[in-house]
């Protein structure tokens, strides 16, 4: 049966090929074809299939018709000249032709040849230094590699544009496929696995796993153009796939006894004979004209999973994992030690086959796989520190050609690698996916060593688990221990967007009540630390940042600090997101975790100074909760104030009413017209009305005369919107307010003298936070804080650098905005007692401050305090209101974000009960073994 060429067996034929054209006069017209018929035939394309020869194409630069010597569509065009020509204007020429073929035909490569030289352009390469490859003829077996993709080897910059691109494609064309297989009734699973089966059929042709393009000839020659018998012959197709060649039927058609035997449980399940129409074969046929080995397993497999949705069909390209985010995270806890282990070793062969052992040693599980990107990107970048390591031992003398067979030397398994995937769809993607990229491997290996194991059949497979992740004892998928990597990227919902049965779920896996706030997320890490009970071991998830803010991170970490474990690596909040156009972001942690083992590295923390900047990587000797270099504590809700120094602040008011009850400036002239109305207008200031100075006003009608009632419609109009507003809420207790309407659903701080007003988020990058002292009788909305301040303390210490530091360590955050609050923010602020004389000094600066604003009467407060616009005086005056804060806090002259750190730290530890504190600290976290 013929199979995929090894890169020797190539080189060979090259060799021949090189003799048999040495003497020939190399004439273009006379003997051009054949030089092209007998050069891909070196590579392994038959005669019949190789390419179009002579095809009429337009030429860009004069709009005349004019011929390509060969095309293969999709991969290459060639462009003969006779010997001696010029092979550069033969390329030119070429390129000339490319405006005129389909998006199908439009190839990756431009050969052109005179019969004694090549020259070979890669239209995709990222680089010009790579774009261009001469060599001669007799140079040829030794530049075998250069036209390896002829045959299927092709050496590609994983995570380059080219492949991003080539998957993005990819994944359009099986949508459309989809969409036509998904009209002839099969079931939902069943169309899963027909697609599934088509994408390999689709990937080996191309990639040197049996002969090239040999499912397109097979629907080419053995289905009907209307497509009738197209189900029954595939699965014919598929059946003889699942049966080693020596149990086939010696009356099977003599091309699908071509195909190869593929085992690996492909083609394993039965199917029922689908009925097609052609628009199946069709959409089929245009899936065989594109090029698959140029896509990337990782981005294609998740790009895949969306193929069933109507929505994500739509926006293919934006909702894909980057693997340049999957590598933040299996960089730091396992990828960048082994490869630098490779490096201080690489002049020691017993230590280098030490390293190789490591390797084989590892199991890496992913109990939230979805289609198996992460997994696919830890093989594929494990695969290719072996493939290193091999070559530099080969280097040493070591001699793997004596190897029987080539897959003993091949230690990092694809049977080594774990799932778990709730949904049948992405598990059957991440487990072909993994074949796919071990495939890949392989041939890289061959190109590297000139040794790699037979495509086919598949003798090993990935373990994923149909399952929901968290209802399942993890150890049934794969025994802990040491040497099992737990990681991945586990559904982000919060606690408004998880539904009733995935809380019952955090609570049956955190075994507490009080889980209503956690994050869905939040479970695979409780889950992960009871994986590993009491062994060595090290895990890390991607998660939305809120597990490391405000009253999460206790919940959260108190018990993994508990359980003995340490964060390894953080990255902290960065944008979570592909590269593609109008791509869904989300902003994560990255947070690894590791326990016992030996060659404990020091932590690191990754910061970004912009979410979708680059990491800087900075060495820490602790990272805590808030994934700060500090010492461990974690701050929980208080009803009052920490510190005896501070008043209490309090929560705006929630209308819930639809805007029926909030009055703009276009409608104030009428509401304050009409004498019904204008005795319950009130100032309304949410944080956007603060910080812009926009004005707006809202019904205060909490002592409405029902008499006015009467007297106004408008009255009655918005009364009746708030009214159906609030019963057509999905909150039950919204609903329950649809009777009092005249109120706010939510009735918080008010106050008859002036007061403090502070916004619930500030922009990341604000100095200081911006306070607003408020007019008497402003209602604000729960956008905003307020308190009484007659001395203007709170304003001062609301103001401070000290302040706007904590709130950044350990509130909460809007995406990667800081968020003020009362109970976790506020109340935990550890402000030292302050005495008489420094608590004047504070208001005389905080008064300073006000002054400084004062100079600027015409600049909102966003515009005074925009990070590079700060007015000098301003900044002058929070300078001096830092001196006098940061001296209650002991500190003294210039103070930079890590003393206020440590003060801040310091401070709440001696404020705090022992028992909070003592419980969290480091002494709580006993290394174990």
């Amino acid at each position: 049966m013929p199979k995929a060429l090894s890169l020797n067996e190539i080189r060979s034929r090259c060799a021949a090929f090189a003799a048999e054209w040495r003497s020939h006069a190399g004439y273009e017209r006379g003997e051009g074809q054949e030089f092209v018929r007998e050069l891909l035939g070196a590579f392994g394309l038959p005669r019949t299939r190789a390419a179009l020869y002579e095809r009429r194409a337009q030429r860009s630069s004069t709009g005349r018709q004019g011929f390509i010597d060969a095309l293969i569509p999709g991969l290459a065009v060639i462009e003969m000249k006779s010997a001696g020509e010029d092979l550069e204007k033969a390329e030119e020429q070429a390129l000339d032709y490319l405006d005129g073929l389909s998006e199908a035909e439009y190839p990756r490569y431009v050969i052109s040849s005179d019969f004694t030289k090549f020259r070979v352009l890669d239209l995709g390469a990222d680089g010009e230094d790579s774009a261009v490859t001469e060599f001669t003829l007799e140079e040829l077996p030794g530049n075998a590699e250069v036209l390896g993709f002829l045959a299927g080897y092709q050496v590609r910059g994983f995570g380059s544009k080219q492949q991003e691109k080539a998957s993005i494609k990819a994944a359009q064309l099986m949508a459309a496929l989809y969409q036509e297989v998904e009209s002839a009734g099969l079931h939902d699973d069943q169309v899963s696995v027909f697609l599934t089966r088509t994408l390999f059929c689709l990937y080996a042709d191309d990639a040197a796993i049996w002969e090239r393009d040999l499912f397109a000839e097979f629907i080419e020659t053995r289905t009907a153009e209307d497509g009738s018998d197209l189900g029954a012959q595939m699965s014919v197709l598929f059946q003889a796939m699942n049966t080693d060649v020596s149990r086939r039927s010696a009356s099977l058609d003599e091309l699908i006894a071509r195909f190869p035997y593929v085992n690996g449980g492909i083609f394993e399940e039965s199917l029922p004979i689908p009925s097609f129409r052609k628009e199946v074969r069709e959409a089929i046929l245009v899936c065989c004209a594109f090029s698959w080995d140029a896509i990337s397993p990782a981005i294609f497999g998740s790009l895949f999973q969306s193929v069933k949705d109507k929505e994500a069909r739509d926006e293919l390209g934006e909702h894909y994992t980057t693997e340049t985010n999957i590598l933040k995270l299996i960089g730091p806890l396992f990828l960048d030690e082994l490869k630098q282990r490779f490096t201080d070793n690489y002049h020691s062969k017993a230590a280098l086959k030490r390293l190789l052992d490591a390797l084989g040693n590892l199991r890496i599980f992913d109990p939230a796989c979805g289609c198996g990107n992460f997994l696919v990107v830890t093989l594929r970048e494990l695969r290719a520190l072996e493939l290193r390591i091999l070559v530099r031992l080969q280097e040493l003398g070591e001699n793997y050609q004596r190897e029987l067979f080539a897959e003993n030397i091949v230690r990092v398994k694809i049977d080594h690698f774990f799932g778990i995937e709730i949904d049948d769809w992405p598990a059957r993607i991440a487990g072909l996916a993994l074949h796919l990229v071990n495939h890949q491997a392989n041939k890289a290996m061959e190109l590297a060593i000139a040794v790699a194991p037979e495509p086919l059949p598949l003798i090993e497979s990935g373990h994923i688990t149909v399952d929901n992740a968290l209802q399942m004892d993890w150890a049934t998928v794969v025994a802990p221990t040491p040497e099992v990597y737990l990681l991945g990227n586990p559904p982000f919902m919060g606690d408004h967007s998880r539904s009733a049965e995935q809380l019952a779920e955090l609570r049956a896996v955190w075994g507490l009540s009080s889980t209503s706030r956690m994050d869905y997320v939040t479970g695979w890490y409780k889950k992960a630390i009871d994986y590993y009970g009491q062994i060595p071991g090290r895990f890390a998830f991607v998660s939305t940042n809120s597990i490391t803010q405000g009253d999460q991170t206790h919940r959260v970490f108190g018990p993994i600090f508990e359980a003995g474990w340490r964060i390894r690596f953080a990255h902290r909040t960065f944008a979570w997101t592909s590269e593609a156009p109008n791509a869904a972001v989300v902003h994560c942690v990255i947070v690894g975790f590791d326990r016992g083992g030996s060659g404990t590295p020091a932590p690191v923390i990754y910061t970004y100074a912009t979410p979708r900047g680059a990491p800087a990587a900075s060495p820490a000797k602790n990272i805590n909760g808030y994934l700060l270099d500090g010492p461990d504590f974690l701050v929980r809700k208080r009803t009052r104030p920490l510190s005896p120094s501070l008043p209490q602040v309090h929560y705006g008011s929630k209308p819930t009413d639809g805007g029926f009850l909030i009055v703009d400036a276009a409608e104030y002239p009428a509401v304050a017209a009409d004498p019904n109305m204008r005795p319950y207008l009130r100032p309304y200031v949410g944080a956007r009305e603060m910080l812009y100075d926009t004005p707006r006003w809202c019904l205060w009608l909490i002592d409405l005369d029902p008499k006015h009632l009467r007297a106004s419609a408008e009255l009655r109009r918005r009364l009746k919107g708030v009214e159906e507003v609030r019963l057509d809420s999905d909150a039950e207790s919204t609903r329950e307010w649809a009777d009092r309407p005249r109120l706010f659903r939510q009735i918080g701080f008010q106050s008859e003298q002036q007061f403090v007003g502070i916004p619930e988020v500030s922009s990341e990058s604000r100095l200081y936070l911006p306070i607003a002292e408020l007019e008497p009788r402003t209602i604000i909305s729960n956008k905003v804080y307020g308190a009484d301040d007659p001395d203007g303390f709170l304003f001062s210490i609301a103001g401070s650098s000290m302040l706007i530091t904590w709130m950044k360590a350990v509130g909460g955050r809007m995406k990667s905005d800081p968020s003020f609050s009362s109970t976790i923010m506020w109340n935990n602020f550890p402000l030292p007692e302050v005495t008489a004389a420094k608590r004047t000094a504070i208001c005389a600066a905080g008064k300073a401050v006000l002054e400084a604003r004062a100079l600027y009467p015409d600049r909102t407060l966003a515009e005074l305090y925009h990070p590079q616009n700060m007015p000098t005086e301003l900044l002058r005056a929070h300078a001096q209101l830092d001196r006098a804060v940061d001296a209650v806090f002991g500190l003294r002259g210039r103070v930079d974000i890590d003393a206020r750190l440590k003060a801040l730290y310091t401070s709440f530890k001696t404020l705090s009960d022992s028992g909070t504190f003592d419980a969290i600290t480091r002494r709580s976290r006993r290394r174990r073994s």
